[in-house]
């Protein structure tokens, strides 16, 4: 792929996990990156040389994403796909957070997402194209036991996307929301826990082994789906990635049948 011809890529949460797959899948096959984590990412460019641009970045830090996005189109001329993957897990009950928790929760998985929306769109208008991809999750679309506060997070980044979708579409800007399973990443013991409340001890070990028995996607098959994803002239505005359509499936199956059969309440509304 000539330089000419590859696309530029912004991506946060570069560091470690999906984001990481995402960066080394770009680069090695001739794209260039502008690739952004808490902490320095100069070992990528010992293996990719100009074709990346190491940012360090804290997505909470409004002006701070405002300046990374405008040195990357500086430095490259362009940009093309905008992954939005930094973000963490915050786990506990809903009574054991504390508002510092939660309000933290936003300001990565929601927030950060908003910043970077809001900074990359004049760029993208004035070429009259790109594409936003927004990493969500399965956790996105149901809700999970002892994960109110990352859901809901996520949840946030659902409902915004889809608005978003419609704003940009007339400036040929297209946007998609990746809902990705559970994947064998730093994802699944490192986050933030809320301290326990003795009364959820049951649920919690009910979630451990659940999270036990469960066999994980491999990361790195999501390195050549994002590309895939990225290549397509007509992206979806939702896809899954690794397993979780069935798990989803079902759940809105669940609310169909609920809403069906409160139908006649719900008329006595009107």
């Amino acid at each position: 792929m000539s330089p000419t011809s590859s696309k530029v890529w912004f991506v946060t949460g570069s560091s470690r996990g999906l984001g990481r797959h995402f960066v080394e899948a770009a680069l090695s096959r001739g794209d260039r990156v502008a690739a952004t984590a808490r902490k320095s990412l100069i070992e990528l460019v010992d293996t990719y040389g100009d074709a990346v641009l190491p940012l360090e970045l804290d997505v909470t830090d409004k002006a701070a994403v405002f300046g990374a996005v405008e040195q990357a189109k500086e430095h490259f001329g362009r940009l093309d796909v905008i992954v939005n993957n930094a973000g963490y897990g915050l786990s506990g009950a809903v009574e054991e957070f504390t508002e510092q928790q939660l309000r933290d929760q936003f300001e990565t998985n929601f927030f950060g997402p908003v910043w970077v929306t809001q900074a990359v769109l004049p760029y993208l208008r004035e070429q009259g194209s790109g594409h936003i991809i927004q990493i969500s999750s399965v956790a996105g679309l149901t809700g999970f036991l002892l994960g109110s506060g990352y859901c809901a997070s996520k949840w946030a980044l659902e409902g915004l996307s889809e608005a978003l979708a419609q704003e940009v579409a007339g400036f040929g800007i297209k946007v998609t929301v990746v809902e990705p399973g559970g994947y064998a990443t730093e994802g699944l013991t490192g986050g933030v826990a809320a301290t326990p409340n003795p009364l959820y001890d049951g649920q919690r070990q009910a979630l451990m082994d659940y999270v036990a028995s469960v066999d994980f996607d491999d990361p790195a098959a999501a390195g050549p789906a994002i590309l895939e994803l990225a290549d397509s002239p007509n992206p979806p505005l939702h896809v899954f990635f690794g397993q979780g359509y069935e798990l989803v499936k079902q759940a809105y199956e669940d609310r169909l049948k609920t809403w069906a059969d409160w139908q006649e309440l719900s008329l006595k509304a009107i």
